[in-house]
C-alpha cells in the first residue's frame, strides 16, 4: 500500500462516511495518536466552541482522510466586508463586526455576534446559519486561548 499523506488536526466535514461516522458531520481529525489517526465527534458545546468526545473513531484505511473536507477554525474573526449569511439576506453582517464563528452537528457555520454588557463581552447562545461560501468575508483574529480542560481536545 502507497504511504498516504494525512491531512493536518483540525476541524473536519465528512464528505463521506467514515467508520460509524455518517456523511455531513462536524468531527476533529487526529492525524496521530494511539493506537492511530481518527475522528472524534462533538459531545457538547460550551461557549458555541464544540467539545469533543474523549474516544473517536480510528481511521481503518488511512485513505478515508481523503473523505474530510476542512473547516475554518472555530473562533473570533472581524468581517472585512459587508455580506449577508445567505441569498434570503436574513442577516447583514458589516465591515468591522467582531464575530464567533462556530459550527452545529453538521458543519454548519453559525456566526454570534458578541456584544459589550457592563464593561465585559458577552457571548450570545444564539447566532445565524451562514453559507460556507461567505465566510471568505471574515478573517480570524489572534486570541489568546487558555489550555483546554481535561478530557477536552486541544487544537492544534
Amino acid at each position: 500500500m502507497a504511504d498516504v499523506t494525512l491531512p493536518p488536526c483540525g476541524l473536519y466535514r465528512t464528505i463521506h462516511q467514515i467508520a460509524d461516522v455518517p456523511k455531513g458531520r462536524l468531527v476533529y481529525f487526529h492525524n496521530h495518536g494511539d493506537p492511530g489517526p481518527g475522528v472524534y465527534l462533538p459531545s457538547h458545546w460550551k461557549n458555541n466552541r464544540a467539545v469533543f468526545h474523549d474516544r473517536g473513531y480510528t481511521l481503518t484505511d488511512p485513505g478515508d482522510a481523503a473523505s474530510l473536507e476542512p473547516l475554518e477554525p472555530e473562533g473570533f474573526y472581524r468581517v472585512l466586508q459587508a455580506f449577508h449569511c445567505c441569498d434570503a439576506r436574513c442577516r447583514a453582517f458589516e465591515p468591522e463586526m467582531l464575530v464567533q464563528l462556530g459550527y452545529d452537528a453538521e458543519a454548519t457555520p453559525i456566526l454570534f455576534v458578541p456584544e459589550l454588557i457592563e464593561g465585559a463581552l458577552g457571548l450570545p447562545d444564539r447566532g445565524t446559519r451562514v453559507d460556507r461560501d461567505r465566510l471568505v468575508s471574515i478573517r480570524r483574529l489572534r486570541v489568546p486561548v487558555s489550555p483546554a480542560q481535561h478530557g477536552q481536545i486541544v487544537q492544534h
